[in-house]
C-alpha cells in the first residue's frame, strides 16, 4: 500500500473520512478500495463513476506539500497524533509543516471570539503562556482575537499547534501570515485541505473538530451563542475530553457563550492552574478508536444483501434530512442493525446523496440536476 493509493482514496468523490475508515477496514488496502470504488458507488445507486485522482494529481499535491516544507500524515501511521485517531470522522490525511511530533504531546486547545475584549485577549494569551511553560502544547484555530493571542502566549514560553481552513499555503485572516509562518517553526501548522484550498464557511467546523480531537481539553475565553468555539468545545465533549469555560460578565454579549457552557458544567477556569488540576487528576478512559476499529472491522467482514439494503435505505430516507442527524440517533430510530445502517450510509456517501459532517452526523445533500 503507498502513501498515494491512501492519498488517492482520501481525495476520491464520495469519500468522507468516515467512509475511508470503513473502506481501509473493508479491504486488504487502499489499492484494493480504489478498485473497489466504482463498483460500490453504482450499487449505491450512483449514475456515474465517482472522481478518482489520478496517481500524476496525487503525486502533484504530494510534491506541493513537499515544496511547502511540509509532510503527509494518514490515519494508521505511527506519528499520526493517537487522540485525534479516535475520532471516528479523524482526518485520513494531514499536511503537517514544522514538527509533527508536537501533535503527540499533551495538548490543551484555547479558543474564543474573533471580536474579542482587550481583557479576553489578555487572559488567554497569559492562560497560553502559563499552559506551554506547563509542558503542553497548545492548540488554536490562527483566527483573530482570541486565536491569536492563544498562539502569541504559546510561543512565548513553549510550542502551539496551529490548525487551518484551508490549504498550508493560504493562511486566513491573512494578517497572519507572519504568525503562522512563526508557528511552522516554534510548533506545527496542520491542514486537512490540499494546497491551494481558500478557506471557505463549510471547513471552519471540520477545522474545529481537529482542533478538539488533538486535546485532552479546550478552554473557552469569550465566545458568542452560536459560535464556532462553542462547536469546538461540543465536539471535544462528546469526544470524552475535558471542557473549561472562563467566565465573563453578563453584560457583555461575548461571554454569553462561555458563561452558558458553566451552566453546563464546563469546568470554571481563572488560571492555567485550575485547567492543569483538572488534566493531572486521574481518570479512567476508553480508547475510542480500538473499539471503533474492531467494531468496523467486524462489521465489514461481508455486505448486506440487496433486499436489506432497500429496506434500510427506504427507512433513512424517512429519517434523515438536509439538517444534520447523528447517526447513533438513526441506528437507534431504526428497526436495522448498526452494521446494516452504516453499511447503507456509506453507499448513500459514494452516490452523493449524503454528507458526513463532524461529530458523527450525516445531512442529505439537495439532488441536482
Amino acid at each position: 500500500m503507498t502513501a498515494l493509493d491512501r492519498l488517492r482514496l482520501a481525495r476520491s468523490e464520495g469519500v468522507g473520512p468516515v467512509g475511508y475508515r470503513r473502506l481501509m477496514a473493508r479491504f486488504a488496502d487502499a489499492a484494493a478500495a480504489l478498485d473497489a470504488l466504482p463498483r460500490l458507488a453504482a450499487a449505491a445507486g450512483r449514475a456515474s463513476p465517482p472522481a478518482i485522482p489520478s496517481p500524476a494529481s496525487a503525486a502533484r499535491e504530494a510534491e506541493r506539500v513537499a515544496a511547502l516544507g511540509g509532510r503527509l500524515l494518514f490515519l494508521g501511521d505511527p506519528a499520526y497524533p493517537p487522540l485525534l485517531a479516535e475520532l471516528a470522522d479523524a482526518p485520513p490525511v494531514l499536511a503537517v509543516l514544522g514538527d509533527p511530533a508536537s501533535l503527540g504531546a499533551p495538548c490543551v486547545a484555547v479558543v474564543g471570539s474573533r471580536n474579542a475584549s482587550a481583557n479576553g485577549q489578555r487572559i488567554a494569551e497569559a492562560l497560553a503562556a502559563d499552559l506551554a511553560a506547563a509542558g503542553y502544547v497548545v492548540v488554536s484555530g490562527l483566527a483573530r482575537g482570541i486565536d491569536t493571542a492563544a498562539h502569541v502566549g504559546a510561543l512565548s514560553r513553549g510550542r502551539t499547534i496551529a490548525c487551518v481552513a484551508g490549504g498550508l499555503d493560504m493562511p486566513y485572516p491573512l494578517e497572519n501570515a507572519a504568525l503562522q509562518a512563526q508557528i511552522g517553526g516554534g510548533g506545527a501548522v496542520v491542514a486537512e485541505a490540499p494546497p491551494g484550498t481558500a478557506p471557505q464557511a463549510r471547513h471552519f467546523p471540520r477545522r474545529n473538530r481537529v482542533i478538539a480531537g488533538l486535546s485532552l481539553g479546550v478552554v473557552v475565553v469569550e465566545a458568542a451563542p452560536r459560535s464556532g468555539s462553542l462547536i469546538t468545545a461540543r465536539l471535544a465533549a462528546e469526544a470524552g475530553r475535558d471542557v473549561f469555560a472562563v467566565p465573563g460578565s453578563p453584560l457583555d454579549p461575548r461571554a454569553r457563550g462561555a458563561n452558558g457552557l458553566l451552566r453546563d458544567g464546563a469546568h470554571l477556569t481563572e488560571t492555567a492552574q485550575d485547567v492543569i488540576d483538572i488534566l493531572r487528576t486521574p481518570t479512567p478512559r476508553i480508547p475510542r478508536l480500538a473499539l471503533s476499529e474492531a467494531q468496523a472491522e467486524w462489521e465489514d467482514r461481508g455486505e448486506i444483501s440487496a433486499e436489506l439494503r432497500k429496506k434500510v435505505m427506504s427507512a433513512l430516507a424517512d429519517l434523515l434530512g438536509p439538517a444534520p442527524t447523528a447517526v447513533d440517533d438513526l441506528i437507534r430510530r431504526c428497526q436495522f442493525s448498526a452494521a446494516a445502517v452504516r453499511t447503507v450510509l456509506m453507499d448513500m456517501e459514494l452516490a452523493g446523496r449524503l454528507e458526513t459532517l463532524p461529530g458523527n452526523r450525516v445531512a442529505l445533500l439537495a439532488r441536482t440536476g
